[in-house]
């Protein structure tokens, strides 16, 4: 009796229990996840997969840690609630592997994010002829080591002078072009009564000490009027106006202004390299430390394996085991002196990776959400490995993930459902991947299912042709796009995919881009207001009350002035984050309760407002609301909530939404990039359906897409490779999916022949 005891008490601390989680559409769900094991998370999207894994596990396991603080430090730390489930049993820490893209910090690259630079500048301060000092004098982010002239950006700032003004015109004709310098505004007036110049004369008959004076005179005290003032020329003027603010805070019309005019060039003073002319003279084998980060990491690896110094040796190990990292997982074509801010989602994530890679800590819970994201079949391989690579150091991996191939290596699957919104939130299966494949779930037939090439191909009523494209790393490359018919560009990541196809078709008329940016939303920024289905709504209400369409926005006099129409009352704790509470006069309503009284088919604007899209379609039948309802429908969004807050969807929610936003605009080319980002197999279909539905109507369809059931649907492939970086940007194979399965012999050939073939 004793031993059973202790042999079910050793048993239970071998997985994380969970009890009872309501965390969003959670409906008080309990099951055991196996420690030190590979758990992959799978479900339609909005079935509950991050409530479960990101809102509750990992949430928790960070609540926690940040308890052991004291007091003090915890003042200083965000406060996190505690999720809603009953217990939480044996976590240990969680290390959330996202795939949220690194900061824009300019001073941030691929080479600081993983610690790389950091040795290769040891290395440099060692073993480097001549010897110029410790590790700080190559270090770009101090001062002995930055180039003096861009403060180690490796850029200056440079502003586009007609950007500012209309050389033809006086000032009194309104020469400056620049916000707030309208002519008789404050700014105008100093500037035309400095006295410096005639404010008749065109700017183009100014001798050059009047346009010095206008552009470049410093702080100078002049009389206007009765008033004495401060002059600046009119840069001056712009540069302290405009680029000591931060972008995301200025106003939309000097935003656009400060894109436009303002622009970084290249440093020529370091020649982009950010670093000082001694940190530039040390050499190992002939290589300066900034052409070692300038260089393709994989290049640069085998550079670090040539050198042989036994004073380094241990040093040299750890910078070459983190270079094969980077090149094992797939990012081997890019460069340490890469800024982070660029890289994709998925390349972000890949980068964190690495770090934990080379961690000694073990018995850590990592998080990964879909971690194939952007990445080839061929490249999946790889990361599959790295994921087997962390759980065998004695981790516990749990990962969200559609990809069959990597729900194939999972020990232990969790399926959510049966649907998405309030129709998921179950678990739907917990086991092996045999007991899923006999479950009957939705993953479980979906798993095995394969979308089979086109019996007879659609014929292209013209083509899009890209001449001589040399955008990053594409070797000149020419290529015929059909018109008329779906057209999938693939290869492995860094092929020069997005290259091609952003850099070369995304500014011509008529061609629609739906991409992967991210959506600029506030808190009270939701699908309604985002689609424009709010409009017709207010108009729908207002017309059956006879009363001001405005009342029904929550952002106009119709709010809740407790909330002002959020909803919630965020409440600022001085050092801690601010919390939010349910706004107790509206209850969470967002309106006023004379607006709540107004009645359309016998439901209120907030009740409206909290409908599934799905739901919304039924209740709006006919006009513009119908039509705008039915391609959110189309694009898999029918359990979206109309007043949802836009910064709780998922990248992959987002991503469609714009689809269905784009759906709307005339236009005959549609580009679309990676579009089954976040979706389940079996929504994979209803994508194809769609694209067909805008090719049927008589679009083209350009699709940057790795998912090999999307390629084998295509009509036409363009495939790019054969490698990555420098080993790629070249043309490897145009023609039909069926050429390419019956003769190809590119990396795509491969897996796509053997998807079919399965």
């Amino acid at each position: 009796m004793f031993e059973s005891a202790e042999h079910t008490a050793a048993d239970s601390h071998g997985v994380i229990q969970v009890r009872g989680a309501r965390e969003n559409n959670l409906t008080g769900v309990s099951l055991d996840i196996p420690k030190r094991r590979l758990t992959v998370f799978t479900g339609v999207s909005g079935s509950g997969k991050s409530s479960l894994v990101f809102d509750t596990i990992a949430a928790e396991s960070r609540r926690l840690i940040d308890e052991t603080y004291s007091a003090f430090i915890q003042g200083f730390m965000p406060s996190l609630s505690r999720p809603d489930v009953d217990s939480l049993r044996n976590l240990s820490a969680a290390i959330i592997v996202g795939q949220e893209r690194m900061g824009a910090n300019a001073r941030s690259t691929v080479g600081t994010a993983t610690d790389a630079h950091t040795m290769l500048r040891i290395l440099f301060s060692r073993i480097a002829t001549p010897h110029v000092g410790p590790p700080f004098a190559f270090s770009f982010n101090r001062a002995e080591g930055m180039c003096p002239e861009c403060e180690g950006l490796g850029k200056v700032i440079d502003i586009d002078v007609d950007q500012l003004v209309d050389r033809e015109l006086s000032l009194n004709e309104g020469a400056i072009t620049v916000p707030g310098f309208a002519v008789d505004s404050w700014y105008w007036q100093v500037m035309a009564h400095s006295g410096f110049f005639d404010p008749d004369r065109k700017l183009k008959e100014y001798s050059a000490g009047e346009w010095e004076d206008f552009l470049h005179k410093p702080a100078t005290k002049v009389k206007v009027g009765s008033n004495n003032l401060t002059y600046e020329g009119l840069i001056t003027k712009v540069r302290r106006l405009y680029l000591t603010k931060d972008r995301e805070s200025m106003q939309p019309q000097a935003r656009a202004f400060a894109d436009r005019a303002v622009k970084l060039t290249g440093c020529t003073a370091c020649g982009g390299s950010r670093l000082n002319e001694a940190a530039r003279s040390a050499k190992i084998g002939g290589h300066t430390i900034a052409q070692c980060s300038a260089m393709q990491i994989n290049d640069l690896a085998k550079f670090v394996r040539s050198i042989q110094d036994d004073s380094v040796g241990p040093m040299l190990d750890t910078l070459r085991e983190t270079l094969d990292s980077l090149v094992e997982i797939g990012l081997g074509y890019l460069s340490l002196d890469r800024e982070s801010g660029t890289l994709s989602g998925g390349e972000a994530q890949r980068v964190r990776m690495v770090r934990h890679l080379g961690s000694s800590l073990t018995d850590i819970t990592y998080v990964f959400d879909e971690p194939t994201v952007g990445l080839h079949p061929h490249d999946i391989q790889r990361m599959n490995g790295l994921l087997l690579q962390l759980r065998d150091k004695g981790n516990t991996v749990l990962v969200v993930e559609h990809k069959p191939e990597t729900i194939e290596i999972a020990d232990h699957v969790v399926d959510l459902g049966p649907g998405a919104g309030v129709n998921g939130g179950r678990i739907c299966f917990a086991g092996d991947l045999a007991g899923l494949r006999e479950s009957g779930t939705l993953t479980g037939r979906y798993l095995d299912h394969r979308v089979r090439l086109r019996e007879q191909v659609r014929s292209p009523r013209g083509y899009l042709p890209i001449t001589g494209a040399s955008l990053h790393n594409l070797q000149d490359v020419s290529v015929d796009i059909p018109l008329g018919v779906l057209t999938v560009v693939t290869g492995v990541a860094g092929s020069g995919k997005s290259s091609l196809i952003h850099g070369s078709l995304g500014d011509r008329d008529g061609v629609i881009v739906a991409d992967q940016s991210a959506i600029r939303g506030s808190r009270r920024s939701n699908p309604a207001t985002y689609t424009g289905l709010l409009d017709p709504i207010r108009s729908a209400f207002a017309k059956a009350n006879g009363v001001k369409p405005g009342l029904f926005s929550a952002n106009s006099e119709g709010a809740c002035p407790a909330c002002k129409g959020i909803g919630l009352i965020y409440t600022d704790l001085a050092m801690m984050a601010e919390v939010a509470s349910v706004c107790e006069k509206c209850e969470g309503k967002r309106f006023t309760r004379e607006v709540l009284a107004y009645r359309l088919r016998g439901k209120n604007i907030s009740e409206v407002l909290g409908m599934p899209v799905a739901e919304a379609r039924d209740f709006f039948t006919t006009g513009q609301a119908r039509a705008i309802l039915d391609r959110l429908v189309a694009v898999g969004l029918g359990y979206l909530g109309l007043g949802q807050p836009l910064t709780t969807l998922s990248g992959g929610e987002r991503q469609r939404l714009k689809l269905a936003i784009h759906m709307a605009k005339s236009g005959t080319t549609y580009v679309l990039d990676e579009p089954t980002t976040g979706l389940h197999l079996a929504d994979v279909d209803q994508l194809l359906a769609l694209l067909d539905r805008l090719v049927d109507d008589g679009n083209t369809v350009i699709v940057i897409e790795h998912h090999q059931a999307v390629m084998a649907h295509a009509d036409w492939i363009i495939d790019l490779g054969p490698g990555a970086g420098h080993d790629g940007g070249r043309i490897v194979f145009t023609g039909t999916p069926g050429e390419l399965v019956a003769d190809g012999s590119t990396l795509t050939a491969k897996h796509l022949r053997s998807y079919v073939n399965a």
